[in-house]
């Protein structure tokens, strides 16, 4: 086992051996094309070269250096490592938010995806990212136990009032304090033809995080359990986290009950 940490750390340790083990993943490369993909110097060139070559990766055929299947092997297992760690850093600070009880969720689904969280002396950039996402995009669903900040609220609103076609679940507090937000525009909103407003009891994950689908993108809203805040926005285009994000949203939407045009108004009443 010693042998093995000692390769990974040999690899690990230096940029210019990734950089070589990469490139080389994708094609055979002379030398001169090496260095310029990885920055190093010649003589770091040579010794990597060489450090390789002693493990049995690579083989030179003339001017070029090439994987060996040993070579391919390492690269496959050492790389897909690399990328696994720096989705653990991504998700790392937002991991106590993201769902646990929405059946299938793995974070293989959202290795790729864009994370907003508020910056140093700039806290709105979760806020921003969500309007973005609403204002670019034809057809919404999802579901949130958390009433969402005025900005985006305003955003849905516009969004729905123009043409998007809107599908969403509250729990009943989210319904209750969106419609006090601002009760005609909620109210001329969802008695639009193409807005469908649901409540649900029992949201998954009602206490940490939302889930939205908007196109071809899926997000999930975290936030603040003390608070409610807003607190990360995570989203990506990766099929496999659309297919998941719609099951979960068809087995939620499943279980709510739709509130008409004629119960709106007396459902927020009796909460």
């Amino acid at each position: 086992m010693d042998s093995a940490i000692d390769d990974i750390e040999f690899l690990a340790r230096s940029a210019h051996r990734v950089g070589v083990l990469e490139a080389l993943e994708t094609s055979p490369h002379d030398r001169a094309d090496l260095r310029a993909v990885t920055g190093a110097s010649s003589p770091t060139m040579g010794r990597i070269l060489s450090d390789f070559e002693h493990r049995r990766w690579i083989v030179r055929e003339g001017r070029t250096y090439e994987l060996t299947p040993l070579g391919e092997f390492v690269a496959d297992r050492f790389l897909r490592l690399c990328a696994a760690m720096e989705t653990e850093h991504k998700l790392r600070d937002i991991w106590q938010w993201l769902p646990r009880e929405m059946e299938g969720f793995s974070v293989d689904l959202f290795a790729d995806a864009v994370v907003s969280v508020p910056g140093p002396g700039y806290p709105y950039e979760p806020v921003e990212r969500l309007t973005q996402l609403i204002q670019g995009t034809s057809r919404m669903r999802g579901f949130d136990t958390i009433v969402q900040k005025s900005i985006n609220n305003e955003a849905v609103c516009d969004a729905v009032l123009s043409g998007m076609e809107l599908e969403y679940v509250f729990s009943p507090t989210a319904l209750e304090g969106t419609y006090a937000w601002n009760p005609e525009r909620v109210q001329e909103v969802a008695t639009s033809e193409n807005c469908t407003v649901l409540v649900h009891d029992n949201l998954p994950d009602g206490d940490r995080c939302g889930l939205g689908i908007v196109d071809d993108r899926v997000g999930i809203c975290c936030h603040d359990i003390a608070t409610g805040a807003l607190v990360a926005i995570i989203d990506t285009d990766a099929p496999a986290a659309r297919e998941w994000a719609l099951s979960v949203y068809e087995r939620v939407r499943a279980d709510a009950t739709p509130i008409d045009e004629t119960a709106f108004e007396t459902y927020i009443e009796a909460s």
